[in-house]
Parts: C-alpha cells; sequence; structure tokens
C-alpha cells in the first residue's frame, strides 16, 4: 500500500509541510495519492541512521549481503502488478517497459548479489614481509577494497525501477557496504515508495541494521541538496541532466569535506556513416535509425541525437529515406508534461539557429504530451560554430550534420563534448580507412558502437556507461555493470597488522577461497610462513 509517508530507516514518516501528487501523462490528470516531502528533521534523522547503521554494515559478510541483494530482488516480484499498474500510472510507459525494466532491476540485483557471495571484487593484494632485505627490511602490506560511508542516489525520470530506487547505483552501493538514502524522483514517488517497502522488507527479514537504507519525497531541490551537504553522506550517485548533475557536482566539492558525485548525465550519441555503408545498406539504416531516434519516445540517454556524415549524393537519399520512415512512426506519450514542455523547448531552440533545414516534422494532430518527432540538417562548419546545435535535446529529435570532407569530420567529432557512445556504420573493410576519424571518436566516448544503434544498455561486466564530461563526472568510472561499484570504495592498506586481525580477505588462510594477488601472483592459495 502507498501512504504517501518517507521510509527513515524502516519507519515511515511525514513530518514536512509540501504535499505534492504525481501525473498520469496519459490521461494528463493528476494521479489521487498525495506525497509529503522530507523535512530537514527526516532527513537529517535518514542520514544519522544510515552513518550508525554503517558501523556494522561494512563489516557485513559478502554471504550475508549476498542475502539481502536476493531478498530486495524477490520482495520487489511480489509486488507483483500493483507495482506495474503504479509504473504505468506514473510514466505514460507502456506495461511492455514496465515489465522489462522490472526484469532489468531484478538482473541487476542478482547479479551484484553474486559478485559480492564470490568475494574477489575486493581486489585483495599482498606483498609479504621481507625482514631480511637491505638496506631496508620491507614490511607485510596488505590492500583491499572498502566502503565509503552512507551514498544519497537520485532516481532518475526516465527509468523509475531500473536507475531509481533500487536500481543499478543502490544495488552496487548496498553490494559494497555503504548504506543507501535514496532522494525518490517526484515524478514516480508511489512507485519509488512501493520499491523501498520491498527493500526495507528484504532488510528486515535478512537482519540488515536499521538505517542501511532509507526512501525520502522530495518536489523541490532542497532535499536534495541537504542531502549532498550533510556531512554524513560520502558519495552521491544521480542520473539525469547536465544542470542538475553539475549543480550536485559543484555543492559537493564545496562542502568543508568534499565527497565524489557519480553523475551520468547528457549526451548527443554521434552516429557517423561512412560512404561505401551507405551506398550499400542506406535504406534499411534509414528505417533503424528512424526507429532508434523514437524509441521511448527519445527518452533514453543513448539517443542517436547526432548522426555524421560525408556529402553525396547517398547521404542525401539516406536523409530523405530517414525523414520519410520517422513520420510513418506514430508518436508517443512522455514522462510528465515537464519533459514534454522542455522538448518542445530545447527543440524549438535548435530549429531556430540559422541555416538549419527541418527536413522532417511530425505533423498531424497529437495526444497531450505525445511528441512530435522531428529531424534536421545542417553544414558541417556551421555545426562547428554553433556549440548550441550541439546540445542534447531530450526527446525523438535528431541532427544530420553534412560534412565536407573527412578533415571536416574528424574536425567535428574532436570538438564535441564527452559523450556515453559513438558509433560507426561501415563495411569492414571501409573503417580501415578512417583511422582517424574513429580514434577522435574513441577520445570523446565511453562506448564505440559498430554497425548498431546507441539505444540499449546491455548490463554486463564488459559494459561501460559513462565517459568523458559532461557524459558523465568521472570517466574512469562506469554506472552499469559489476564494476560499478567500484565508486562506493576506496583502496585501504595494511601494515605489519597481526593476522588475526585482518579483514578475511587478507588472512595468510585466505578464508573466503578469493582470488587474490600474492607477491603478484594471481592465486587462492593460503600463505605459508
Amino acid at each position: 500500500m502507498i501512504t504517501g509517508k518517507n521510509y527513515i530507516g524502516n519507519k515511515l514518516s511525514a513530518k514536512g509541510n509540501s504535499i505534492y501528487k504525481t501525473f498520469n501523462p496519459q490521461l494528463n490528470i493528476e494521479n489521487e495519492q498525495a506525497f509529503t516531502e522530507a523535512s530537514s528533521e527526516e532527513i537529517d534523522a535518514a542520514v544519522t541512521l544510515a552513518s550508525e547503521a554503517f558501523k556494522s554494515f561494512q563489516n557485513i559478510s559478502g554471504i550475508k549481503k549476498s542475502e539481502f541483494l536476493n531478498a530486495i530482488a524477490d520482495e520487489i516480484l511480489a509486488l507483483d502488478n500493483t507495482l506495474i499498474k503504479t509504473y504505468c500510472l506514473e510514466s505514460g510507459l507502456p506495461e511492455g517497459r514496465a515489465k522489462g525494466e522490472r526484469g532489468r532491476t531484478i538482473g541487476q540485483l542478482r547479479m551484484f548479489a553474486d559478485l559480492v557471495k564470490e568475494g574477489s571484487w575486493v581486489e585483495a593484494t599482498i606483498d609479504t614481509a621481507e625482514p631480511n632485505r637491505e638496506p631496508q627490511p620491507k614490511p607485510d602490506l596488505r590492500k583491499m577494497m572498502v566502503p565509503l560511508g552512507p551514498v544519497a542516489v537520485f532516481g532518475a525520470s526516465n527509468f523509475p525501477l531500473a536507475y531509481s530506487t533500487a536500481g543499478g547505483d543502490t544495488a552496487s552501493a548496498l553490494a559494497s557496504g555503504c548504506p543507501v538514502i535514496v532522494k525518490s524522483h517526484p515524478m514516480h514517488s508511489g512507485t519509488g515508495e512501493l520499491v523501498a517497502s520491498a527493500v526495507i522488507k528484504a532488510a528486515q527479514k535478512t537482519n540488515m541494521p536499521n538505517g542501511v537504507f532509507s526512501n525520502l519525497n522530495g518536489i523541490n531541490i532542497d532535499v536534495g541538496a541537504q542531502l549532498v551537504k550533510h556531512s554524513g553522506v560520502k558519495a552521491v550517485g544521480f542520473t539525469g541532466s547536465i544542470k542538475g548533475g553539475r549543480a550536485l557536482y559543484d555543492m559537493a566539492a564545496k562542502r568543508d569535506e568534499p565527497i565524489p558525485v557519480f553523475a551520468e548525465m547528457g549526451s548527443v550519441n554521434p552516429v557517423v556513416i561512412l560512404p561505401e555503408s551507405l551506398k550499400e545498406k542506406g535504406e534499411s539504416l534509414a528505417k533503424t535509425y528512424a526507429g532508434s531516434i523514437t524509441l521511448g519516445t527519445g527518452q533514453f540517454c543513448t539517443n542517436p541525437g547526432l548522426i555524421l556524415g560525408l556529402k553525396s549524393d547517398a547521404f542525401s537519399s539516406f536523409i530523405d529515406r530517414l525523414s520519410d520512415e520517422i513520420i510513418k512512426i506514430e508518436p508517443t506519450c512522455m514522462l510528465h508534461p515537464n519533459i514534454k514542455g522542455a522538448y518542445d523547448t530545447n527543440k524549438e531552440k535548435a530549429m531556430q539557429q540559422s541555416a538549419i533545414t527541418v527536413v522532417a516534422d511530425y505533423e498531424d494532430e497529437v495526444q497531450t504530451n505525445f511528441a512530435r518527432q522531428t529531424v534536421t540538417t545542417v553544414e558541417g562548419a556551421i555545426f562547428l560554430k554553433n556549440t548550441t546545435l550541439h546540445q542534447e535535446v531530450f526527446g525523438p529529435y535528431s541532427i544530420v550534420v553534412l560534412c565536407e570532407d573527412a578533415a571536416q569530420l574528424e574536425k567535428i567529432i574532436s570538438n564535441l563534448e564527452g559523450q556515453l557512445t559513438g558509433t560507426i556504420i561501415a563495411e569492414s573493410s571501409e573503417a580501415n580507412k578512417y583511422p582517424k576519424i574513429i580514434s577522435a571518436l574513441q577520445n570523446r566516448v565511453g562506448r564505440l558502437i559498430f554497425n548498431g544503434v546507441p539505444t540499449g544498455v546491455e548490463v554486463c561486466t564488459s559494459m561501460t556507461h559513462g565517459g568523458p564530461y559532461p557524459a558523465s563526472t568521472d570517466s574512469r568510472f562506469t554506472a552499469v555493470g559489476i564494476h560499478s561499484i567500484k565508486r562506493w570504495v576506496r583502496p585501504m592498506s595494511y601494515q605489519d597488522w597481526p593476522n588475526d586481525l585482518l579483514p578475511e580477505a587478507l588472512k595468510d588462510e585466505n578464508p573466503l577461497g578469493v582470488f587474490r594477488v600474492v607477491n603478484n601472483c594471481d592465486t587462492k592459495n593460503s600463505i605459508h610462513k
């Protein structure tokens, strides 16, 4: 049952004065349930509980954390159709998308459960002592990753499950041993509360410390700002706009004790289509990319918002075909009137720039909150000069840039802001002819795609979901896959510690049976002295 209250640890609370409701964009009406924004007192209580919980949670075994994460997954599944129905009411997204995203959320939780149960993720590294070494004895040094402390996670507007309350940030932070305080996204607070109830039930069933998880409502920026500024919070996870992510990053940097903000932000995900490929499959590419641009009403961080190619008859034909294909697709609902309004405003701003040509703009009547898909074109020289055209238009919009030659194409790529993805469309024999273009793209993105579409982020070990700023605030880390756990930990070295006082992963006998690097060799063997 949805109460509209905050979870402060395992207690429901509603002490704030600000009340708001979520919105059904399909019906263009407010949903019935009212939510109470967290008060300053409740924010402080949640962080204080998390700080206290951290004292024990950081030392809980990987097996126990695995049980906790699997229990969260089980409790989310137990919410069944109540969760799916609420998700759809608050997002305007279809049931199939809701169930798919729930599956992804469950998969992430179980993936991290397996990771911490096995245990080698702590990267235990041991250099044993050499007391007789000359001219100085060598100490015994042992290093492993340890959790940072309470993490504030911000729910994402476009993924009410997979990037929100128990999404990838929360799952990875809990797996690392960090308590989590979620700032629930106001567009799907009901979905967030249901998932939060599942996390709390799982924590109680597996005997986790109270405060290991809290869920806070908030429609204004105040709740998030207070969280980030609170001295008890030690790291932040965010998925959203450049403006929002940068604001949190700056707040965290100005603290007396600055903390890391891992924000995954804007991206136009450039797609480079090379000439020979256009000749071979230009028609099918146009249809494929019309579908990718409009997928999910363009509300994916990996939406292909920028297409680049060399001027030619084949490229002109591709643009014509893309325009025809994208207009055939029925418009769909955006997540919220505010997002639809921002899409219209940003699209209009882009279309009003000088020398822009609109080649496709859905003109038929659409329902309220449904987005009209649009494709524009511009000359490469204009695109280079006008950085306004580089900015993301969040929705079913893409700009096609006509480049004079390979040198101009390379220059354009090199002058782009950091991106999550970059795609090369080419024949296998053709790619070798453009090494500078591929190299330039590699330097601007976190993931290089060959002959595919950027929409779709596989959750697996080899995935990098991040990139140079402003795609993310730290390009060394991913927000997806098991390596996302590295955001919430730091290396700790123990020098000359007695074996019985060391963490389990660093003890001579290796009681956890994890892979370790011992004197520069990978091994599971114990250390014999």
